[in-house]
């Protein structure tokens, strides 16, 4: 099959381009407003873009507490979202009422960022505590601002358990088992790990 995006005219139940682009990491943002109120939400569209300095980007589709949060504040963090953890995750993507915590909706613990004041999950196997940098509208082929929201930030500071580690000191993706967003309700988890080594 073949269809031209302008008009979508797949003639498929579902749209497929999510599904597509996938498996996508998902960003588990932990933000607090300028009133020292905790949210904390998964964003399937997030990935790092930068490894030196260590950057990260999430978008949300419209403008949600979290970005409002980070606008504030200038801090965020990013927790990893373990296979462990799947059910208390969804339970964070629920439209609470605002100033609601999904911390507390959601039974996980927050912790305040040893660098940044924000809130990470003190559940989580690893965490990324983080600063912004940007946040950006993706522009369309016409020049037109989209309603997207592209939030950047810079890692400052880094938590790992120790139990997610392995013996030689790599993150053990066997045992964590990070989840990722597929298409439509579908998830998958990292735990079937193989290595492969790049050509020379």
């Amino acid at each position: 099959m073949f269809y031209s995006t302008d008009t979508n005219a797949h003639g498929l139940p579902h749209d497929p381009f999510k599904a597509i682009v996938s498996p996508r990491p998902i960003g588990w943002i932990g933000s607090r407003s300028a009133r020292g109120r905790d949210n904390l939400a998964p964003y399937s569209f997030f990935n790092a873009v930068s490894s030196v300095p260590p950057v990260v980007m999430f978008s949300s589709d419209h403008v949600k507490d979290s970005l409002r949060n980070i606008e504030e504040t200038g801090v965020f963090t990013v927790n990893l979202a373990s296979r462990d953890l799947a059910e208390q995750m969804n339970a964070t993507s629920a439209s609470l009422e605002h100033g609601e915590s999904e911390f507390e909706a959601a039974g996980l613990a927050s912790v305040t960022g040893k660098l940044v004041d924000a809130p990470y999950v003190g559940e989580a196997y690893a965490v990324l505590e983080c600063r912004l940098t940007g946040i950006m509208a993706p522009p369309t082929l016409e020049g037109a601002v989209t309603h997207s929201r592209m939030v950047f930030g810079q890692v400052v500071a880094i938590h790992i358990k120790d139990e997610a580690l392995t013996g030689d000191g790599r993150l053990d993706m066997g045992k964590v088992r990070p989840l990722a967003r597929l298409g439509y309700r579908d998830y998958c988890d990292g735990g079937d790990v193989f290595e492969m080594v790049r050509p020379r």
